[in-house]
């Protein structure tokens, strides 16, 4: 065999190993916290893809082993096709102390045939009020796609497919998530009391089983936390943030690509805004508006 020969199988043999390393499975970081009668495992390789369900006793949820303070995280998920009215299928992060911090990503069920809508909601302090729902730009029952978000000490970044959807920044004299580790969640759930048109459109249980799947667990760049209670392993995430990718450089703002990107999410997709919601707020826009649509 020729060096060349040999050379390109070293760099083969290398792009599987590394893609291999990253293929993490369900098992490595989460676990089922209710509802796993109603779960599945499918597939030749179990823990590859969980597929949550929903029915008319009870929905499901996992849950990850541990907290985390900063980093990318990410799954691809596939929500359920046809009328799924007043269902919920939802991804988020959430501490469980007083106070807590969450950040949400929720697939609103729809009567089958309109669009299906993201909403995106920010808790600081125990207070969120600060939903954003948009009509996603595909159908996300087809395939499955990828959410997720980069999240380090200057700002947060709601991305789908890679592409900035919100934004969320650190700004002076206004709370930000950042003194609490939170946990991951994917949960399916029973939400006809508002999800669907205001809560018009109610669960028809002959649809049921519910389901959706998530797959691609990708939560390995961020900084895990053992004890949740721990303001040394705190303030080892702050450390650890400026020296990781997710918390230099080009993460630390938004890139003059991601603005056109939330201009353009804003002009097309956007469906309701917190921001602009005067008769909410009595008129008044929340302080932290003014920064985060660019």
């Amino acid at each position: 065999m020729g060096n060349m020969n040999v050379a390109l199988l070293v760099v083969c043999f290398s792009a599987f190993f590394i893609s291999a390393a990253q293929a993490y499975s369900f098992w490595d970081d989460f676990r089922m916290f209710f509802g796993e009668s109603v779960a599945k495992f499918p597939g030749p390789k179990v823990g590859q893809t969980v597929t949550l369900g929903m029915t008319k006793l009870t929905g499901s949820g996992f849950r990850s082993l541990s907290p985390y303070m900063f980093g990318r995280f990410s799954m691809k998920i596939k929500v359920m096709k046809g009328n799924s009215a007043g269902t919920v299928t939802a991804f988020h992060m959430a501490s469980t102390s007083k106070n807590w911090c969450e950040l949400d990503y929720e697939f609103l069920g729809n009567v089958s045939g309109q669009p299906y809508s993201l909403q995106t909601n920010v808790f600081v302090r125990g207070q969120g009020n600060r939903e954003q729902r948009i009509n996603l730009w595909f159908d996300p029952s087809n395939a499955y796609h990828e959410y997720g978000w980069l999240w380090n000490q200057n700002q947060v970044l709601f991305l789908v497919d890679n592409i900035v959807v919100r934004v969320f920044k650190h700004q002076k004299g206004l709370p930000y998530l950042d003194y609490q580790p939170m946990y991951i969640y994917g949960t399916l759930w029973n939400g006809e009391s508002w999800a669907t048109r205001g809560g018009r459109d109610k669960i028809n249980w002959a649809y049921q089983p519910f389901q959706a799947s998530y797959t691609a667990f990708n939560i390995h760049n961020s900084c895990k936390v053992k004890n949740p209670l721990s303001l040394t392993q705190i303030q080892t995430c702050y450390k650890r943030a400026s020296l990781s990718t997710y918390g230099q450089g080009v993460n630390l703002i938004l890139t003059n690509k991601q603005i056109l990107e939330l201009r353009k999410i804003r002009s097309k997709y956007l469906t309701y805004d917190y921001c602009t919601d005067k008769t909410r707020f009595a008129g008044r826009v929340p302080p932290e508006c003014r920064k985060n649509w660019p």
